[in-house]
């Protein structure tokens, strides 16, 4: 099985490219649920259902997240009723809500929910969130204390970062067969996605960080920052604020117990021999996923550097 540590939109387009050249039954990916919060009395998902809905083909690609042709009735009239509604939900995209939220009443857990959506949708690749745990990711800034989707979403991103707070409802338990999924993969890859937002709740679960150092899998990533900057998200101040540097270099650097190599972009080449020297292998390649040819080029790439012996197509 091939593990991907995965966030929300990058890690999506990277998926797809994947599902494209290996057999997408072989790839699970492990999803940040970081994000999640209840607004409405629903429990949203940001970055599973972009994951789901990506591989299910009916994603928002203008977006990169929501669901294609939705429309917004019932926030609309959610507003008239005075409820808030900067948080963008579509009138498609609330189903997946609705029925996450009365499966997990009933007592299913949400990763029991997440292969229920995944399967429904005819997504072949399986999906796991981190954990069955509420695991809210709070951003500490000068307008005090946020919730990542209220930094993100309502605030745009616009008060200076602090700091950020993983885990911030208590412990978190990793979710069930999450590390003997790890220590038995093929292979692991760290998916294009924010080091501290994304791919940090997953390593900062109990056991996740030792399973994946352990593996005898090889352990690759694909750098989310291109020449000094995100492709997309608040990763560069996120990670300063983390104490990361903002480079392809300092991905590197945050993951260096953990991966054998990494994938950078063509621009970034002039950082190869310093991660090199990390004991860490440098690919060098496009990195921007601009279509589905791209994703496949990227996903080959990937899977060049962990040296599977893996047909593609």
């Amino acid at each position: 099985m091939i593990v991907v540590l995965s966030g929300g939109v990058g890690a999506a387009r990277f998926l797809e490219g994947l599902a494209a050249v290996v057999a997408p039954e072989r790839i699970t990916a492990v999803v940040n649920t970081g994000d999640d919060f209840i607004l409405h009395g629903l429990h949203i998902a940001p970055d599973l259902d972009i994951v789901t809905c990506t591989l299910a083909g009916v994603i928002d690609r203008a977006q990169g997240w929501g669901i294609a042709g939705d429309t917004t009735e019932c926030l609309q009239w959610l507003g008239r009723l005075g409820a808030p509604t900067w948080f963008t939900l579509g009138d498609r995209d609330l189903a997946l809500h609705i029925y996450r939220t009365a499966r997990m009443r009933e007592g299913a857990t949400l990763s029991m929910v997440a292969d229920e959506i995944r399967r429904s949708l005819g997504v072949a690749v399986k999906i796991v969130p981190m954990s069955d745990d509420p695991a809210p990711t709070h951003i500490l800034t000068d307008h005090g204390e946020l919730h990542f989707e209220e930094y993100f979403v309502r605030e745009r991103c616009q008060p200076a970062i602090r700091g950020v707070r993983l885990h911030a409802a208590g412990p978190v338990r990793p979710a069930p067969d999450l590390l003997a999924l790890l220590t038995s993969a093929e292979a692991i890859i760290i998916a294009p996605s924010n080091p501290v937002v994304s791919v940090g709740p997953i390593l900062a679960i109990p056991g996740v960080r030792a399973a994946i150092a352990a593996t005898a899998a090889p352990v690759v990533a694909i750098s989310p920052i291109v020449g000094g900057a995100a492709i997309k998200g608040p990763a560069v101040p996120m990670m300063t604020a983390a104490g990361m540097t903002p480079t392809a270099l300092g991905v590197a650097e945050a993951y260096a117990d953990l991966i054998d190599g990494i994938v950078i972009d063509t621009i970034d080449a002039e950082l190869a021999p310093a991660i090199d020297a990390l004991g860490i292998k440098p690919l060098i390649t496009d990195t921007i996923m601009r279509g589905l040819p791209e994703k496949m080029a990227l996903a080959r790439a990937t899977l060049e550097l962990t040296g599977l012996a893996i047909a593609t197509t």
